[in-house]
């Protein structure tokens, strides 16, 4: 991230190329840009909610208290991103890439990682209740502290993954957690959707 940016003016266009600009406080709710692209770039207290951005591509940029939520990326790209105090609520990201990516303190509930491919991806201290990771590939994915309350993991490819600390209660898709890596902390949340997906009543 370089230390000179240029402030950005509000709007996007499709099939643009935003290099070291800086979007600070900028209202970009519900915008539509397709195929639209940033390097380098600083997102400070952004507004980006319901904005639609299929085929984003995000690279070496940073993202601070900024408000994602409902947007829409669609088989988007992010490559050595950093996310830090965002609220993400009901983000798209379906198909999508991420590589060297790290979430930190964020609101990211109820979003939809399905078929999406994480690749050394961190996310730390992080809201994750309610979200689709169905058929995502998660081996490169590492989850510490965060709430995973109801999150759904049906066909996901889990070998490598990390959970440290996390809560695991009402999860779906226990059953592809094979080769996953999980701290001691979090078995007994496991255990209790182990049970569940085979049937068995705990009962005192």
């Amino acid at each position: 991230m370089p230390d000179s940016v240029q402030t950005a003016e509000a709007g996007l266009d499709s099939e643009e190329f935003y290099e070291k600009k800086l979007f600070d406080g900028t209202d970009l709710i519900g915008l539509f840009a397709q195929d639209v692209e940033f390097a380098q770039c600083r997102f400070r207290a952004a507004r980006l909610a319901g904005a639609v951005l299929p085929k984003v591509r995000l690279t070496d940029c940073l993202v601070e208290r900024s408000d994602w939520s409902n947007a829409r990326a669609e088989t988007g790209t992010m490559e050595r991103l950093a996310f830090t105090d965002c609220r993400m609520t009901g983000l798209a990201f379906n198909g999508g890439l991420l590589r060297s990516v790290t979430f930190t303190d964020c609101k990211v509930d109820l979003t939809n990682w399905r078929f999406a491919k994480f690749d050394t991806v961190v996310l730390t201290g992080c809201n994750l209740t309610g979200a689709d990771f169905t058929s995502t590939d998660l081996r490169g994915a590492s989850f510490v502290d965060c709430d995973l309350t109801g999150a759904q993991f049906h066909n996901a490819t889990m070998r490598g993954a990390r959970f440290q600390r996390c809560e695991l209660s009402g999860i779906g898709g226990i059953t592809s957690w094979e080769g996953a890596i999980v701290h001691p902390d979090d078995l007994l949340g496991l255990s209790y959707a182990l049970a569940g997906a085979l049937g068995i009543v705990v009962k005192e």
